[in-house]
């Protein structure tokens, strides 16, 4: 089912997709979780430690491609609040081509790599084997995220935020099943883990894909939609490469801070994966209002409606502010408990450092909330390129923070080399947010 964000209240259009999307992205985070806590509950702390370590990898390489599947949905948000059905069309056609080549591609690369990254991010030695186990077997599976992320993102540009939550939490579950049934039974450590991830991604992009077909019209192609097309591709890799790249960024400055963290030992790279893996879900709801910006923006912007966008960007900025406060309550009183899912109470050192973590960053979560949502609007404006740049600005940080302050302060500093991320972006992104919308303006009177 549709939505066209372009007519009705702006807040109630927001809050009306954000919340299924907010469902959903809940849902993948405890999918992204699920091997975490499973694999230090049910192997141990080693392995615990094997998983988090290359979390930035991780992020690195599989936020590139969700990244890339979010950028290729604009043009198709834009496309439908123009009503320009053909258009829309040839623009689906052009992501399948698109995105069979550079899913080859990724694959290849990320599985040739694992190695050479283990070892810029100076992995321990009694950890590496189950970190490279865990993570190669995710990179091999890179093809299956692309599937069911790409379905996802196209779905949601077309207004539908709940459809893609439904697979979603058929997949987390099937995710947590096998997870248990891999570790437990067949005793397969971490491997089962990143075995479970994927087999769960392929079956809910299949199952997606199947809804998809039977349920919306509007995205099947005909003879001549079908068509490969040099500039729809070329407008596909405009948005979808910079939001790639701008995950990437983001992500070598994880890899350089994690580099520094991986020399601090066993413990503390466990009470650093806990507290990320915690804040994670804690900013989450921070996160999905920047994510709706992104499609309401685009159809605003199909629709030429600037006085809309104006309205709605407002409106993510006052829930932004409210949530900021419950997430800041959040992490201070059930921080702690949260923690608890991932590893036994008696690792009291381990929980400790996890909320330490927790505490340091909650004070910055009203600027953090504002990086997602001016960044995700300037994307869904098309500005592609100027929301990536603010990525530069988190590696600098990242990078300044893990090299000069970890190695001399130690954990206090890891607790805050990310909020000092945030700002340093936010300084970048309000006057870029107001150029852009200087453009935009210009850009809607002159049509």
């Amino acid at each position: 089912m549709t939505k066209d964000m372009t007519v009705g209240s702006p807040m109630k259009n927001i809050i009306r997709f954000c919340l299924p999307l907010m469902l959903g992205n809940l849902f993948q985070q405890l999918y992204n979780m699920a091997d975490t806590i499973i694999v230090g509950r049910c192997v141990g702390k080693t392995a615990l430690s094997a998983v988090g370590s290359v979390g930035a990898i991780n992020f690195l390489v599989i936020g590139s491609v969700v990244g890339l599947c979010a950028g290729f949905a604009i043009p198709i948000a834009q496309r439908f609040g123009a009503q320009d059905i053909q258009g829309l069309k040839k623009y689906v056609a052009n992501i399948i081509y698109t995105s069979v080549v550079l899913g080859i591609v990724l694959t290849v690369g990320a599985v040739l790599l694992t190695k050479p990254l283990l070892n810029v991010l100076n992995t321990p030695e009694e950890i590496y084997e189950d970190a490279y186990n865990y993570i190669v077997i995710i990179f091999a599976g890179i093809g299956a995220t692309m599937f069911y992320n790409l379905l996802a993102s196209i779905v949601r540009s077309l207004g539908d935020s709940k459809t893609p939550l439904y697979f979603l939490l058929f997949s987390s579950v099937l995710n947590v099943g096998l997870d248990l049934l891999l570790i437990e039974v067949f005793n397969m450590g971490v491997r089962g883990a990143s075995v479970a991830t994927v087999v769960s991604q392929i079956a809910s992009g299949i199952l997606c894909f199947i809804y998809v077909k039977r349920s919306f019209p509007i995205l099947h192609l005909t003879k001549e939609t079908a068509k490969p097309d040099v500039k729809y591709i070329l407008n596909l890799l405009k948005n979808g490469l910079p939001m790639a790249l701008q995950f990437s960024i983001t992500a070598i400055g994880s890899v350089m801070l994690q580099s520094c963290v991986n020399n601090l030992g066993p413990d503390t790279i466990a009470g650093m994966t806990i507290g990320a893996k915690t804040q994670l879900m804690i900013v989450l709801p921070a996160e999905t209002i920047g994510l709706t910006m992104a499609t309401y923006c685009g159809q605003n912007l199909g629709a030429k409606k600037l006085g809309r966008i104006k309205k709605g960007i407002s409106s993510g900025f006052i829930l932004a502010a409210i949530y900021s406060v419950i997430g800041i309550c959040v992490a201070r009183f059930l921080g702690p408990y949260i923690s608890l899912l991932f590893i036994e109470g008696s690792e009291t050192a381990v929980i400790g450092l996890a909320q330490q973590y927790i505490n340091a960053g909650s004070y910055f979560y009203l600027i953090l909330s504002v990086l997602f949502l001016l960044r995700n609007a300037i994307q869904g404006l098309g500005y592609s390129m100027t929301a990536m740049t603010t990525g530069v600005f988190e590696l600098f940080a990242r990078g300044l923070g893990g090299y000069l302050f970890v190695r001399r302060f130690g954990y206090d500093a890891v607790c805050l080399v990310n909020p000092g991320a945030w700002i340093i972006a936010d300084v970048f992104l309000f006057p870029a947010f107001f150029v852009v919308m200087g453009r935009v303006s210009k850009k809607l009177k002159n049509d």
